[in-house]
């Protein structure tokens, strides 16, 4: 298997970093531009708020398909395909003159996405040994991380320079040239036979996932975490170009540079969980997020950047190690086991959006910390609940597999 310091975990390490790296750029490049379509399209924030949601909810519903047929024809093809549609859709985007167009491409745009997402950790799971991917993952994540900044970076300064479509524009290039890369250096997979025709089989390994405990409360954990994350950053940016502060949106963009502290945790987590208990850092990752929100309500520029600074800790400290403990407990199907962690996180990415939002809207930032206490508490009870069946875990999933 492929183990760290060699040559092939290098290459392997790299290609599946700068894929991750592509996807996210696509998928968050329209984030920092929410109040600019606003005006562009005559829409509220709620209805401007699915150039986001589509994209991360068309992610969502598309992965376990894509896992599933990753079973039949192989991880790295899936990979690859994903990677490669990318640029198309790319196009597609630029034609889009109404808000439901464009909000459909960024549909098409997740499902896209979607195929990459489904597989990554699967093919790490199969190809890497247990140490490589304890390492490997963490540095996925970070690709994850920094993915999500260079694409609201982006599109935030793109779109003041030559508008919208010209960040789109720019992407595309991007992520044909990343995809053409990645063919290039992601080795084919050595430890792992295709099964066609099983369509059935593998839909039952979806339903024994989500009937193990042990598996599934990581999943609502990674979904409720990323529905307070990633939302926070978007309410915080309507925040930043509103009155008294009118930041430009080029400039209240930098504020996804905070997520830099979200790319070292999720590294560090790898190194956590080869030391310390996994829940035990979902709960310390829980705390340093819900401190950030607390922080951030400070009416002050230094004290909004230094609770994002805290929220990006914790919360990709959180994903990093529910994505793994998922990866790693799951004893088969473990593409499919991934794919819906993810599934769970990206749903909860798109229906926390419009909850977050819309505290926003109506009660401002005191709206947005009493929804998001309310989210926490139910990560610490989830959290406590994963603690009661950890003991039981692997007697559990051993039964279930066999």
């Amino acid at each position: 298997m492929i183990e760290t310091h060699s040559a092939a975990y290098r290459r392997a390490s790299f290609a599946l970093a700068l894929g991750s790296f592509l996807v996210f750029c696509n998928l968050y490049l329209f984030q920092p531009m929410l109040p600019v379509m606003t005006e562009a399209f005559s829409a509220s924030a709620t209805r401007v708020n699915w150039l986001l949601a589509a994209g991360t909810l068309a992610l969502a519903l598309t992965l376990v398909p894509w896992a599933v047929s990753s079973e039949m024809i192989g991880r790295r093809r899936v990979m690859l395909l994903s990677l490669f549609l990318l640029p198309l859709v790319g196009g597609i985007m630029l034609f889009a003159n109404s808000l439901l167009m464009l909000s459909l491409a960024r549909a098409l745009m997740g499902a896209s996405l979607a195929g990459f997402a489904a597989v990554a950790v699967a093919y790490m799971a199969e190809e890497f040994s247990p140490k490589a991917l304890s390492l490997a993952v963490g540095g996925y994540i970070s690709a994850n991380s920094l993915g999500g900044i260079a694409g609201r970076l982006f599109g935030g300064f793109a779109s003041d320079a030559w508008g919208w479509q010209g960040a789109v524009a720019g992407m595309t290039v991007l992520s044909l040239i990343g995809a053409v890369v990645v063919a290039r250096l992601l080795p084919p997979q050595q430890y792992f036979t295709p099964q066609r025709g099983q369509l059935r089989h593998h839909t039952k390994h979806v339903i024994r996932h989500v009937q193990q405990p042990v598996l599934w409360i990581p999943m609502l954990i990674g979904g409720i975490n990323f529905a307070l994350f990633v939302n926070l950053y978007t309410v915080m940016g309507f925040r930043l170009v509103s009155p008294p502060y009118n930041l430009p949106v080029s400039w209240a963009s930098m504020i996804f540079l905070c997520y830099l502290s979200g790319t070292l945790t999720a590294k560090l987590s790898g190194r956590w969980s080869l030391r310390y208990k996994p829940l035990n850092g979902m709960v310390l990752g829980t705390t340093i997020s819900v401190l950030g929100m607390w922080v951030a309500a400070l009416d002050s520029l230094s004290a909004m950047l230094a609770g994002l600074l805290l929220i990006s800790s914790g919360a990709f400290f959180t994903h990093s190690l529910a994505y793994a403990w998922v990866s790693q407990k799951a004893r088969t199907a473990k593409a499919t086991a991934t794919a819906l962690y993810l599934v769970h996180y990206y749903l909860g990415g798109s229906l926390g959006g419009f909850y977050l939002i819309t505290c926003w809207q109506h009660w401002g930032w005191h709206g947005v910390l009493a929804g998001g206490s309310g989210l926490y508490l139910l990560l610490y009870g989830l959290c406590w609940k994963l603690g009661n069946l950890a003991p039981m875990s692997e007697t559990t999933v051993a039964n279930a597999s066999s």
